[in-house]
């Protein structure tokens, strides 16, 4: 495989509702996660619903990092897609502490494409014909 990126799918529970639901702190921990990790930020997006519930989307040079937050479960869901340079994992590591999760899951998911050439010749050509 021809590796363009990591991309991490992570959930999280019972974390402070307090924390989920402010803003502020959401948007200071995807800040601090962004330099640990070495990116790039473009631009950034922070919405605080009614009642409750934060969703943050940081555009990167190198992809992006989004969270959503449901304080009333003490959960939040994230996605962070880094390709090139940047460490996903340490830019995860900020979020998790600033929003004090006790319990997470993260899925590692390597994007990219597949060496043609190591793979089985008819398998390409089933490859090949579903890109055409």
């Amino acid at each position: 495989m021809t590796k363009l990126g990591t991309h991490l799918i992570v959930d999280a529970w019972q974390a402070p509702s307090d924390l989920l639901n402010d803003p502020e702190r959401i948007r200071h921990a995807l800040l601090e996660g962004i330099t640990a990790g070495e990116a790039t930020l473009i631009d950034l997006c922070v919405h605080h619903f009614s009642p409750h519930g934060v969703t943050a989307t940081a555009t990167l040079a190198e992809s992006h990092i989004a969270i959503h937050t449901w304080p009333e479960y003490g959960y939040f869901a994230a996605d962070l897609f880094f390709c090139g340079q940047g460490d996903p994992e340490q830019a995860l590591a900020i979020l998790k502490i600033a929003l004090q999760a006790q319990q997470v899951q993260v899925k590692i998911i390597e994007r990219g494409f597949p060496n043609l050439l190591d793979h089985d010749p008819s398998l390409t050509t089933t490859i090949c014909q579903s890109v055409a």
